[in-house]
């Protein structure tokens, strides 16, 4: 897995050498250089590619799409950095850090300018389905960035809710990415529907295995701090179960934690409620269901199998081991 996945990083990284992006006014367009340059992970695009070798075509002729994907999800990152006071993405100051709030505002602007223009490098009888999925996978991007904001701003939230706001803000990406490569090498209504269902499950279960992660993983192999979310006080799928099923002590032990400065307390506490009413357990069953749900739609694919086989590595890679 390792191989095609540096492969296709290989590929998608040759393009965004190439991209052309003017040099002058600079502080409209050296900003956009710099955060697609950051990197990432870059599993978006090669969802692209994928997609339209699942399909049998190949692959490079979806990397414009690709590029698309990844200019938008930059763009996301550039306004999300600002509406979150974000100092650093990728262990460098983000994009308003180092140039300005206005000029990190208009860049993010005119990527999404840029990635229309790489979405529409196609044949003129698919625009019209490239257009389709992308916008309707835009707005929803948007509507989960906005919904996350009004959660922030509330004093509890329904796991229905979170769960709706969590796969229109990162899981419909993915789906959309992914579709947009089938279209290119000609894919059909009903196996674009299950291509969008399999990477939107496949998403949201690694967004839920984030969380399990934040919590209950091993620094070393994490990542990132342990009890980082506890840390920042944000709302997550174990936060807001533990909230569900608390007794009113616990919950008041929750809220007090919460409060606290004391922030290895707080998320000693916490961690040890979760433990109490036995939460990880269920979102380990959550995270079980949405890919079991994945490997549905992907079996249903009526697809290359070769590439269905990587596409299932590819969930077993992302997914890694839960403890």
């Amino acid at each position: 897995m390792d191989n095609l996945l540096n492969q296709l990083r290989e590929e998608l990284e040759e393009a965004f050498s190439e991209l052309s992006i003017p040099d002058q006014p600079s502080n409209l367009y050296e900003p956009m250089r710099y955060i697609i340059g950051l990197g990432g992970k870059r599993i978006r695009p090669m969802l692209t590619l994928l997609g339209c070798q699942l399909m049998g075509g190949d692959r490079k002729r979806a990397i414009p799409q690709a590029l698309a994907v990844e200019i938008f999800h930059n763009f996301t990152l550039v306004h999300d950095d600002i509406m979150d006071s974000a100092d650093v993405r990728r262990g460098l100051p983000t994009v308003h850090k180092k140039w300005d709030k206005n000029i990190a505002i208009l860049s993010g602007d005119g990527m999404l300018v840029v990635a229309y223009q790489y979405l529409m490098q196609a044949e003129a009888a698919k625009l019209s389905k490239l257009a389709e999925v992308f916008s309707i996978t835009a707005l929803e991007v948007c509507e989960g960035q906005q919904l996350d904001m009004d959660y922030a701003a509330q004093s509890s939230v329904s796991l229905e809710a979170y769960t709706y706001m969590i796969r229109r803000k990162t899981a419909v990406l993915l789906g959309g990415a992914m579709q947009l490569g089938a279209i290119i090498a000609g894919s059909t209504d009903k196996d674009l529907e299950l291509i969008g269902r399999f990477a939107e499950d496949m998403g949201f279960a690694f967004q839920l295995r984030d969380d399990y992660l934040d919590s209950f993983g091993e620094q070393e192999s994490f990542g990132k701090e342990i009890g980082g979310d506890i840390r920042e006080g944000k709302r997550t799928w174990l936060t807001i179960k533990a909230y569900e099923l608390a007794s009113p002590a616990q919950r008041l032990r929750l809220d007090q934690a919460f409060a606290s400065s004391d922030v290895n307390q707080r998320i000693e506490i916490v961690t040890s409620i979760y433990h109490e009413l036995g939460v990880a357990a269920m979102l380990t069953a959550e995270i079980e269901r949405y890919s079991k749900e994945s490997a549905v739609a992907l079996d249903a694919i009526d697809g290359n199998e070769e590439v269905k086989q990587q596409l299932r590595g590819l969930v077993a890679y992302l997914m890694g081991r839960m403890s």
